[in-house]
């Protein structure tokens, strides 16, 4: 019989039972029922019989792990990465991707329609290949004394601990053939005891490697660095702080955008699926009707993802963001694109936005793509300059859900839902909403 602490309830003596699952959350668990609460069971898929280990029980809900597979899904599949429920960089490798989309739709419907007072349904979902898609990853460096070996990897789940990887199948293949030569390279540093870490990113115009260094490098090490970059044509960064980044060899990275070309700085924000990126733009631009009379205000706008292609159909498009280093990209990118119908502001969009340059003019679209706390500072603001239309990009759906309830307030309507499969295999929820007047 299992024990429990009477304050948070955590499992003391391992149980274990048998129960059937009956559908999967947005993070990828198995959700079944247990002496009548909601039990999460990480490793199970609907439809299936399982053998749970309970790890944690409290008054509304428990939490388990799969110890053993009684009746399989045919939506289970063999996951492609040999790390997988090691690392903590994936969940749902385990889930076919029309399940893991599907049940990412259902929740995020589920949530806007419990939230809103509203009935939600997703109209589309907008994916792409579920492996081989990321452009961009940061992986952990750390030297072990007794061993003499380096470790790079990604952490462990719950843990700060390192998976040491050669093989990332959801990295792009060719950050992927990178991962074993360059763990090669960093291993024969004369500084590898004082490495922090490494980044990676795959631009149009080849790879970029990013190394932060904490001690001076060796005159030998920058050689080795040097050749390793010529030898497999990739951009060489260096960063010796958190601040400094000195470009050693290649090109400034950039990547193509509905007929833009768009410059980055490595340690700018760009969406790491390309893809699926590449189809939101176009499904924003789609459901905003971008017309030559329109004035469009992009909040959060980064370094001009929407803001940049929307330029080249409307009158003129204000791009707000609270970084200034995007802000400076995106303005030097309009130059770059021959775009003059473009302005950007530097500014707290937490703060009082009233007071603002940008708040006095008139918009008739406004596309907004905040980060997880959402737009809370914003969004009276947006009701009360009464756009014709306004598009939503969140990373959040509760942020989501909460932010929609001022503009429901306002007269507005969720005329379109869409579930945005940005990061398969993950419990990453990423959606796009279009509101419009009645």
């Amino acid at each position: 019989m299992a024990q429990f602490y009477s304050a948070k309830r955590r499992v003391t003596t391992r149980q274990t039972i048998t129960v059937t699952i009956h559908d999967l959350d947005a993070f990828g668990q198995g959700v079944a029922r247990h002496q009548g609460k909601t039990l999460f069971v990480s490793g199970a898929l609907p439809g299936e019989q399982v053998e749970v280990e309970l790890q944690e029980d409290k008054r509304q809900y428990a939490r388990g792990r799969a110890r053993r597979i009684l009746q399989s899904s045919p939506e289970r599949v063999t996951p492609r990465c040999p790390y997988f429920t090691v690392c903590g960089g994936c969940q749902q490798q385990h889930a076919s991707q029309a399940l893991q989309q599907q049940s990412k739709a259902r929740a995020l419907a589920h949530l806007l329609t419990r939230e809103t007072g509203q009935q939600a349904t997703v109209d589309e979902i907008i994916g792409d290949n579920a492996y081989g898609y990321r452009r961009r990853a940061r992986l952990g460096l750390h030297y072990q004394p007794k061993t003499q070996t380096l470790q790079m990897g990604f952490r462990k789940t719950a843990s700060n601990e390192l998976v040491s990887i050669d093989h990332c199948p959801i990295l792009k293949p060719e950050l992927d053939a990178l991962l074993a030569p360059l763990k090669a390279c960093l291993s024969s540093l004369q500084t590898v005891r004082r490495l922090g870490h490494v980044e990676l990113v795959q631009a149009d115009n080849g790879p970029v490697l990013v190394l932060r260094h904490l001690d001076a490098l060796s005159d030998g090490d920058r050689q080795k660095l040097e050749r390793f970059s010529h030898e497999h044509r990739l951009a060489l960064f260096l960063a010796p702080d958190s601040e400094q980044l000195e470009q050693v060899t290649g090109e400034p990275p950039y990547y193509q955008s509905h007929q833009l070309k768009l410059t980055f700085s490595p340690r700018d924000f760009i969406q790491v699926n390309d893809a699926v990126n590449q189809k939101m733009v176009a499904k924003a631009l789609e459901w905003l009707d971008p017309q030559p009379t329109d004035r469009v205000l992009d909040l959060f706008c980064g370094m001009g993802n929407f803001t940049l292609p929307l330029a080249k159909s409307v009158l003129n498009v204000v791009g707000v963001e609270g970084v200034a280093a995007l802000t400076a990209q995106g303005a030097y990118n309009a130059k770059l694109n021959g775009l003059e119908n473009v302005t950007f502001f530097h500014e707290n969009l937490e703060e009082d936005v009233t007071r603002q340059p940008w708040a006095a003019q008139g918009f008739d679209k406004v596309l907004l793509d905040p980060a997880r706390a959402g737009a809370g500072g914003v969004m009276q603001h947006i009701a009360k300059l009464a756009p014709q239309r306004i598009v939503y990009v969140s990373c959040n759906p509760t942020t989501l859900a909460r932010d929609s309830q001022i503009l429901l307030s306002a007269g507005y309507q969720l005329a379109k839902v869409a579930m945005l499969d940005m990061f398969p295999h993950t419990g990453h929820l990423e959606s796009m909403v279009l509101f419009s007047k009645t």
